[in-house]
This record gives C-alpha cells, structure tokens and sequence, in this order.
C-alpha cells in the first residue's frame, strides 16, 4: 500500500505540473510523463479517459472530472458511441481547431491534430461573447487558468486559451503533433483491395507517423491561408482600415491593476478624447481597445495622413501592400506612435510601458491592414476517389474571417467548430453526402448573422446539435440539388458558384455588397470602351488617368452629351473639370462624389479606393443604357420597342455585348414571364410608394398632377388659354373663387366655350385610361413607357435632392448626430420647432403641412386646418357663369 499511495502522490504531482504549464512544450511534456508513470497509451482513444478518471483521484482532479463528466452527458454524445470509428485530421492549433478536435472526440472519433509550430506565442487578446465564456467554464477553463473571466472581465489572450484547449483535448484523448505542416491531401491509389489504403495526408516531415494514417474527415483550421483545395474566398473591401497592435510587459503591480481598461470607444462616441490626442500627440486614430492579461493589449484604427506626419510610413501609396510594406515602415517610429497612444489612454497612469518580445525576439508590435476580409463560399465538400469517400470542411478564420473591432471571430469560430462536429456526426450516423452537404451550408448562412443578440440566450441548454442554439432555425434553406458541385467524384461536372447565386438563398446583408461584385479589371475596361476616341482622354488605371477630369466628363458625355460641351472643356483646368463632372453626376443621376474637385486634383494621386466605388456606381447606371446612334444629334432619345428597329439599330443590337446579354437572359425566362410579371409590378409599385413616403422632395416629372384642396388647375389653365386665343375681344373679366371660374362672355360664345370645356374633360378621362393601359403593359413597354414618361427631351432625367443632407427647414447642411428625420426629410434639433409658436417639438407630436412644408404643434396645426376648411371648400362640379347663363358640369376626377 505504500507504494501505491507514493505512486497515487507523485501522480498527482505530475497532474499538478500539466495543469500549471505554461508553455506548449511544457504542457506536452509533463502529459507524456504523467501517462508514462501511469501506463496510459493516449492513442487508445476508446478508453483512455475512463482509464485515466480511475487513476487520478486528486482533489483538482475530481473537481475537474466533475465538470467534464457533465459535459459527456449530453446525449449528442451518445456516451461516445456516435463517431466511433471515424477518424479526423485537424489543420491548426489555434482555438477554434483545437475546440473542433474536443467535439469530434466527445463523440467518440479518433482525432489527430498537426500544428507547424511548437509554441503558442500570440499575446493578442480575445474579446468573449457571453455564451463563449459559459462554454468554457464547463470545460474546466477556471481549473487551469484561476483567473479566468473572473468578475466583469470578459476577454483572455490566444496564448492562454490554446494553453487551455490544449490541455482539455491532451485529456480527451486527442493526439496532438508539433512541428508538422500540411502538404496536401494523397487520393486513394487504383486498383486496390478494401483493405487498401484510403485518404492520406501529404506532410512534412514526410516520414512522420501521421502521414499513414487514413482519414474519414479532414478540418482546416489553419487560418487565412488556407491549404485546402476546393474552397474558393469571396473578398469584401472596405474602405482603407489600418490596425496597431501592442503588447506592453505587465508586471502585475498595484499601480498596473489600478488602470482601467478601455473595452472599446470609437471616435463618433467620444470625439473630445481623440481630438485631445491628436492636439497633444498629433495621434489621430479612429478607435481604441485596451485589455489587460498576460500584457497590456492595445489594438487601435490609425489614420493613414496620422501615420505619414508621424513618419511611420515613409511614402504614401495607392497599393495597400506597397503602403505597408516592411520597407516602407519606419519600426522605430511606430514603436513610438504606439506607446504614445497607450500613454495618453490610460492617462499616463501605467508606470512602465516596456514592450513585450513576440516568437521571433523582436518588440511586439504589428500593423497592418484589414480593408479586406475573406469568407469561404462553401463550407464544406465531399471528395470521392476509387470507393473511398473523405469529408472537407474549414472552421475559424478559413471559413469566415473576423471584423476584429466586432470581436465576433472567437464566438463564430466556436458555432462553426459546433456545427461541424454535428455535420461529422450526421456523416457517421450514414447520411447520404447531399443531405450532409445541404444541412452544413444551410447552418453556414446562419453563422455570419450570429450576434450575441440573435442566438439562444438559455446557455445551459447548448450542445452541438444546432437547434439549441440558433432560434427558428431551418436547417433545409439549401437544397440537395444546390450542393452538387460540392460532391466530386470524379464523374459530375463541378458547377462552380451555383450555391451562391441560386435566387432561394437568403444570403447575408455582410455578404452581399454590390461594389465587392464589380472587379476592378472589368471597371477599367469598360472605361476604357466608353471614353475611347476622346480628345486628351487616354485611361490607363482608375487613379491618375482621372486626374484631368476630362475622362470623366468624357464617361458622361458618352451617354448624356447634351450636359457637356466637350469640346469647349481645358485639359489643364482640371479642378473645374473634375467639379463640373461631380456635380452634374450629383444632380443629373443622384451620384454623390467621394471629394471636392479642388481635392481630387490636388492630390498626386486619388484614393484608389473611392475612385473604384465612385466609377462602379456609373457602371451600374449606364451598363445597361444602348450608346445614342452615329449621325444623330447628341439629343438623347428613349429606347424604342424591341419590334420597331431602324436598320442601324439593328446593327447596334446585333454588335453591342449588352443587347446580346439582354436577348439571352430573356430567352432564358420568357416561359415565366406572365408569372413573373405580377410580382415584379407589385415589389416594384411598394417599393415607389414607400420611396416617395420616406423622400417627399424626391420627385418624377408627371403629365398631370391633382391634389385633394386645390380646384382643378389644369383644366382652368387651358380655359384661360382658350379664352385668352378665340375671345380676346369680348373677354371682360376672368377670376377664380374657390372652384368657380367666372367669365363673362356674349352669349353666343357659350356653346364653343362649353364644347372647350368638354373636350378638356374627355382629355381627363382619356388619362384615367391611358393610365389603366400602362398596368396591363408588360415590363418591357413599361420601361420604354416611363423612360419617355420621366424625361426631358426624351433624356433619362429625376429630381434628386441636392448636395448633402440639408435641413428643410434653414436649408444648410445637416450632419448625421445633429438631425431629426420625420416625414422624410431632415431637421436641425433647433429647427424642429412649431411654425406658429416657436415650441421645440418632439418626433411623433408633431404635425407637418405637406403643402407649405411647415412644421406644427398639434393645437396651432388643427386650428389652422379649421380655420382653412372655412376659407377652402371642393367641390368636384365647375360652375361656368356666363352673364345670367349658368352651365353646370359635373367632372370626374
């Protein structure tokens, strides 16, 4: 008993060693001690948990037994039957690798883990979402890192939580490898028995036991820089963003504990302090971040004209790599720039601000770029080679890059880890790949929506089975028949794409954005194609080749050349040419320019940037409109029916690439036309009227126009006209009172005048039927009909509101934190005041005089309207007086 019980105490030192470790070495050797002194074989993997219970009985280790035990409960598990036999390669050791290896082995798989590097030295820190923290609680996260979320703290660096992670996977019985780098995957070689070997990966080093291993399941989980094949990445530009880590030495004083941390303030939020900054520091940043764990973490946007004052950056370029290139990087100086923000945020109250050292032994510092993030098209994929099958998927930042100041990438990371691990679970329970394939994507359209307000708010209930934790969910929004091309077996085509663009899918408004769709070559080409011929206008990029301005009026003049005369503009006054061209485009079609002409001509070179979002936004507008034909006057004139074509629009259709994409998508859908039809006319007749309630000033020019209060001015216009041409010299006197028009006329006359006013009620009517005709054209001939309907001179032409956001009461700019919007339209605070008394009103008690424009409290509002319905009576019957004749006709309106 003596021996046993020395054996029972050096265990349980050991067991002590491994839950202190720090290092990933360290945590590695002191588990492969621990199974050596008590026999275990990890790679067994059915039973070495059990094995390793019975043997550590250890206070900390009954405590953490408890904790593990109620997380195996969950019947997903099915007491870790549910995977058996399946084996599963991880990609990665970072957080949410080593969170998808925990699962896969709960669930009974034999799990193997590769990572190329031995250490875990990112001092980065993670903000937690609510559930995030929960999670790893139950895991025993408090039971190696005592501080853990203790109190309101709700972030940890990466290094401690893969230290973590580590440690509860090594228990899990997850084989863990270092110093191993992914190659590729090896297909099944021909013409072999069953019992032949299957999917394999390709390794370094080569000879490494892992490389004859066969896999079932393979997970990426190896970053941005995925190694998988099969995966394409749709990117999604912002506008530039330049990030500032550091990582300052935290020596745990009393002085250092006293600093409170900043969770994150952003400039709109608290413009004092960061205008104090740049005043005092010439620092100018967009938001900060400081967390304290192992260091002192500060994360923080920087302005890149901050970065070149401060000599950070040495030479300003369009390209964002050549920008921050460690060439073009002055370390020194940002060492500097990073320390002063970090001074000036905690009020100069840390004592020290020395720097950590990261894994290569140099200042832990980094900047870099975030204007572009990545996110896989595709989830996963099954492969199919000679019989044997192989399940692909990616997790982390492979499948869904983060939005850092968000600090969604740990959160999300640990759904997508859930969910694939409930994917491998379907996949060993003997589901067909298709379903498999259809649930997992129909989840992944899930995942980049997920804040911590939308998911299950009952943590306790959590498990890997997705219904748990996201609400209403409908796990079949993918078809079977979508995924096709993520099954290759060698046989089926691959379709590529045709999960993204299939019209069921509700795709993410994240995912969606229109700019991302337009590629900067295909914008410059066609740029090119539209000012091709004109004076001085050569494009050659989509910076510098606009600097003149004369590429842009000539883009323009392609399409309106009525707007500009060309030929009269200077190539060397280019601001006035640049502002011509930006605010015709702002009036003439609603396109509201990026800068002032003055600044896109006075810098070397525009912001690349803006200048692709601006041009994109021409592309939009004009790709679809045919160019005016040869020889005619430079009059644009609406686009005529398709069976009316003059010869030399013929030649136009048959030679121009948007016609012919027109008539191929048209034979495409012309069956569901009649179907289709009815829907667009309604989607688009909601669509008007909610525009034209939330932008009364927006306004289309319309042959006629009624209003409820007013008589029917039309009518007596054209009266008047009448009268003015046929009976000048009998005409007395003509007023209007109310809805009378008195004239008096030789009676004789009466019998034309009366016939005049007929005829202008027939005109009326013949509306009323013009206008039921144009609900029963198709959408095409609406299109040509609204065209003509909507123009001057046959020209495509709306009344947009004008430059910026002004307040409709004062007229001056308005800014986004000063202005009230109601009834549409925008207010100054101040000007949101009762015309009649001056009182402030608030939004929702007020009341507003379509007619005058003017805003009313309700008392002075209602009198007004009595006292006008007194004045103001309608009648919808035209009294004509003619001396003591009275024609009395009744009209329809």
């Amino acid at each position: 008993m003596g021996e046993t019980e020395e054996e029972k105490d050096q265990a349980g030192k050991l067991f002590e060693n491994f839950i202190q470790a720090s290092t990933c070495k360290g945590t590695l050797q002191s588990f492969n001690l621990l199974c050596r002194l008590l026999d275990l074989d990890p790679q067994d993997h059915e039973t070495f948990y059990c094995s390793l219970k019975t043997r550590l009985t250890s206070w900390r280790a009954k405590a953490l037994w408890t904790k593990l035990d109620k997380r195996t409960c969950h019947k997903e598990y099915k007491k870790g039957q549910a995977c058996v036999g399946t084996k599963c390669l991880i990609i990665g050791g970072g957080p949410c690798g080593l969170r998808t290896a925990i699962e896969l082995a709960l669930l009974g798989a034999k799990v193997v883990v590769i990572e190329k590097r031995d250490t875990f030295s990112r001092n980065n820190v993670l903000h937690l979402w609510p559930y995030t923290i929960h999670d790893l609680k139950g895991l025993g996260a408090k039971k190696f890192y005592g501080k853990f979320c203790a109190g309101a703290i709700d972030h940890i660096s990466i290094r401690q939580l893969q230290l973590m992670l580590l440690k509860i996977a090594l228990l899990a019985a997850v084989e863990f490898h270092v110093n191993v780098e992914f190659v590729k995957l090896l297909e099944p070689p021909e013409n072999q028995e069953n019992d032949g070997p299957g999917w394999r990966a390709e390794i370094r080093p080569a000879d490494h036991p892992v490389a004859n291993i066969d896999f079932d399941v393979v997970v990426g989980a190896d970053g941005r820089r995925n190694t998988l094949e099969g995966f394409k990445r749709k990117e999604f530009r912002g506008k530039l963003a330049i990030a500032i880590t550091a990582n300052f030495v935290n020596g745990n004083t009393t002085a250092e504990a006293k600093v409170e941390e900043i969770s994150g303030v952003a400039f709109i939020f608290n413009q004092k302090f960061f205008l104090d900054l740049k005043e005092e520091t010439g620092i100018d940043l967009e938001n900060i971040v400081y967390y304290k764990d192992n260091t002192h973490y500060f994360v923080m946007t920087a302005k890149k004209q901050s970065l070149l004052d401060k000599g950070v950056i040495i030479h300003d370029y369009i390209d964002t790599e050549m920008l921050l290139s460690s060439t073009n990087v002055n370390q020194e100086a940002l060492l500097g720039y990073a320390r002063e923000a970090a001074d000036f945020g905690t009020n100069y109250q840390l004592p020290t601000l020395d720097f950590a050292i990261n894994a290569c032994g140099q200042p832990d510092v980094a900047m870099f770029d975030f204007t572009s993030m990545y996110a896989s098209e595709n989830a996963a994929l099954v492969r199919e080679c000679f019989g044997r099958q192989l399940l692909v998927a990616l997790v982390g930042d492979s499948l869904l890059e983060p939005f850092w100041p968000m600090g969604t990438g740990c959160a999300r990371g640990f759904l997508a880890a859930f969910d694939s691990a409930w994917m491998v679970k379907r996949w060993a329970e003997g589901m067909t790949p298709l379903e498999v394939l259809a649930e997992r994507e129909s989840l992944y359209r899930i995942l980049p929506q997920t804040t911590t307000e939308n998911i299950a708010k009952n943590f306790e209930q959590y498990t890997i089975d997705p219904g748990t934790r996201y609400p209403n969910l409908i796990s079949t929004c993918v078809r079977q028949n979508q995924v096709r091309h993520l099954y290759i077996n060698g046989e089926l085509p691959v379709k590529s794409c045709s999960l993204e663009r299939n019209g069921t899918i509700r795709r993410p408004v994240n995912l969606a954005r229109r700019e991302s769709e337009i590629r900067p070559g295909r914008l410059l080409t066609w740029c090119q194609k539209q000012t091709e011929g004109y004076r001085n206008v050569n494009v050659t990029d989509l910076t510098t080749s606009w600097q003149s301005g004369l590429a842009l009026c000539a883009l323009i003049h392609r399409f309106r050349s009525h707007l500009i005369e060309f030929d009269s503009l200077n190539e060397e006054d280019s601001a006035n040419n640049l502002q011509l061209a930006c605010d015709l485009a702002e009036r003439e079609f609603g396109i509201r320019p990026f800068a002032t002409g003055k600044e896109m001509a006075a810098d070397q070179e525009p912001d690349k940037t803006g200048m692709v979002t601006y041009l994109s936004k021409f592309y939009e507008l004009f790709r679809g409109t045919p160019l005016p034909v040869s020889g005619t006057p430079h009059t644009p004139h609406p686009i005529p029916p398709q069976t009316d074509l003059t010869p030399d629009e013929k030649k136009l259709e048959d030679t121009d690439p948007t016609y012919k994409r027109r008539r191929k998508s048209a034979s495409c859908v012309g069956e569901e036309r009649g179907v289709k039809e009815n829907k667009v006319r309604s989607m688009a007749s909601q669509l008007l009227s909610k525009f034209e309630e939330s932008n009364p000033s927006f306004t289309l020019r319309r042959q006629v126009r009624t209003t409820k209060i007013c008589p029917p001015f039309p009518i007596i216009r054209t009266l008047s006209v009448y009268i003015n041409n046929y009976y000048s010299d009998t005409f007395i006197r003509q007023g209007i009172c109310g809805t009378v028009l008195r004239v008096q006329l030789f009676p004789a006359d009466a019998c034309s005048l009366s016939l005049c006013l007929m005829v202008c009620v027939l005109q009326k009517k013949a509306q009323t039927q013009n206008a039921r005709a144009f609900h029963n054209k198709s959408i095409k001939e609406k299109a040509v009909h609204l065209r003509v309907l909507f123009s001057e001179d046959g020209s495509l032409r709306r009344e947009f509101p004008g430059s910026g956001d002004k307040c409709h009461s004062c007229q001056k700019r308005v800014y986004v934190v000063e202005r009230i919007s109601a009834e549409g339209l925008y207010f100054h605070r101040e000007c949101f005041r009762c015309d009649t008394c001056g009182a402030a009103l608030r939004q929702g008690g007020h009341a507003f005089d379509s007619e005058q424009g003017k805003l009313y409290c309700k008392l002075h509002f209602t009198q007004r309207k009595n006292g006008m319905n007194h004045r103001r009576t309608f009648n919808s019957h035209l009294v004509i007086i003619l001396d003591h004749s009275i024609i009395h006709l009744l009209l329809s309106f």
